[in-house]
C-alpha cells in the first residue's frame, strides 16, 4: 500500500460511520411504516437537518417510534404515513427531552463535564500536530477545562456549549488542515468519495456533501488520535 493511501485509511471507516446515521433512520422508518417505498429527497434532507443540528441517532429513532406508535393508535391509522416529515414533531419533542435531561439531571451534567475532560485529555495526547495545530490544541485544552467547571443549568446553556465546541473544532480542523500534506488530504477525500459511491444514487447531493464533510472531519481528527468535539453521543 502506498504512503498516501495508508495515511488515508482512517477516513474510510469515517465515511461509513457517517452514512450509518442516515441509513439506520431510513431502514427504521421504512420497517416501522410497513411500506417498502424508500425515502424521498425531502426525507433525506430532513435527516440532514437533524444530523447538522447534532440530534443523536437514538433520539431520532425514539421520535420516529413515538410518531408511528401514535399513528397506529389514531383514528387515521388506516392511512399510510407518506413521509418522514410526519415524525418531525415527535423527533423535536424527543430532542427537547434529551436537552432537558442533559441540562437538569446531576448525572447528566456530570456526563457533560466528563466529556469535556475527555476531549481535553485527548488533545493532551494528540500526535503528529504541527506548530499551529499544537498551539490551537493547547488553547482548546485550556478552554475545555474551564468550561467543564461552569454550570449548565438550562437547555439554552447546553446549546451555547454545543456552539462553543463547534467553533473550537472548526479552528482545530483549520489548523490541522493548513499543516497537512496535500497528498494526504487528497487521498482522504478520494477514499471518502469511493466509500460513498453506493449512496450516490439514493441521496441528494446536499446530503452526500454533508456526509462527506462530517467524514472528512472525523478522519482528519482521527489521524492525530482526536475525537469529534461533540456532545452528540451523550
Amino acid at each position: 500500500m502506498d504512503t498516501a493511501r495508508a495515511a488515508a485509511d482512517p477516513g474510510s471507516p469515517a465515511a461509513r460511520e457517517e452514512a450509518v446515521y442516515y441509513q439506520t433512520i431510513e431502514e427504521f422508518f421504512v420497517a416501522r411504516r410497513g411500506d417498502p417505498l424508500l425515502l424521498s429527497n425531502a426525507d433525506w434532507l430532513l435527516i440532514r437537518k437533524w444530523r447538522k443540528a447534532g440530534v443523536p441517532l437514538r433520539v431520532v429513532l425514539r421520535g420516529v417510534a413515538d410518531a408511528l406508535d401514535g399513528h397506529a393508535h389514531s383514528w387515521g391509522r388506516k392511512r399510510k404515513v407518506g413521509s418522514l416529515a410526519y415524525c418531525a414533531a415527535e423527533v423535536e419533542a424527543a430532542r427537547d427531552r434529551w436537552h432537558r435531561a442533559l441540562s437538569f439531571e446531576g448525572e447528566a451534567q456530570s456526563s457533560v463535564a466528563s466529556a469535556l475532560e475527555a476531549f481535553a485529555d485527548a488533545l493532551d495526547r494528540a500526535t503528529g500536530l504541527g506548530a499551529i495545530g499544537t498551539r490551537v490544541a493547547g488553547d482548546t485544552t485550556v478552554s475545555l477545562r474551564k468550561w467543564k467547571n461552569e454550570a449548565w443549568a438550562s437547555p439554552s446553556a447546553l446549546g451555547d456549549m454545543t456552539a462553543r465546541l463547534v467553533r473550537a473544532e472548526k479552528e482545530l480542523l483549520e489548523a490541522i488542515r493548513a499543516e497537512e500534506d496535500p497528498a494526504v488530504l487528497a487521498a482522504m477525500l478520494a477514499q471518502t468519495d469511493h466509500d460513498l459511491e453506493p449512496y450516490r444514487a439514493r441521496m441528494p447531493a446536499r446530503v452526500l456533501d454533508q456526509i462527506r464533510e462530517e467524514a472528512w472531519a472525523r478522519g482528519l481528527l482521527a489521524r492525530h488520535g482526536l475525537p469529534r468535539l461533540s456532545l452528540f453521543h451523550l
